[in-house]
């Protein structure tokens, strides 16, 4: 299906060059020519160059489009703007749906991430707070357990 690779290097590959030539000069035309309209469309015509090539070509038929057909029978404008409002109305609410989805699961997905904070952050306090003194780390908490005798702060 795909052509082989070639396994030569590239300075072993045979390469052609052709190198440009100076163009023909065009002859001197000593009077003007006049286009001429042919009365008839050759089947084939021919053209040939300065150079004395000759380009062959063949000439196209004009298609012809076919007859219209007769139009369907109308529908008022009125019945159009109701099915597209209806459509449109359909398109609103379902966008509206998946909108307040949306909202309702990200309102849920940051309360749980909220609560997991709170959760992890509560933890690591209290483990903090009601460690022994000499295992403490470096943080500190400004949370001393009160006394209330008679009233009054004992802290």
């Amino acid at each position: 299906m795909y052509p082989e690779p070639l396994r030569n290097a590239p300075d072993e590959r045979a390469v052609t060059v052709h190198q440009p030539g100076p163009l023909a000069p065009v002859p001197a035309i000593a009077t003007a020519l006049v286009p001429v309209q042919p009365s008839a469309v050759p089947t084939v015509a021919s053209i040939v160059l300065p150079d004395g090539r000759v380009v062959t070509g063949y000439a196209v038929t004009p298609t012809h489009p076919a007859p219209a057909t007769a139009k369907p029978a109308a529908v008022s404008r009125t019945a159009v703007n109701i099915a597209l409002g209806g459509i449109g109305f359909g398109a609103v609410c379902g966008g509206l749906l998946l909108l307040t989805t949306f909202i309702t699961a990200l309102t849920a997905l940051i309360t749980q991430l909220i609560t997991l904070a709170a959760i992890c952050f509560g933890g690591y306090a209290a483990v903090q707070i009601f460690k022994p003194n000499h295992s403490k780390s470096g943080i500190t908490f400004h949370i001393r357990k009160a006394v209330f005798k008679r009233n009054h702060f004992h802290g």
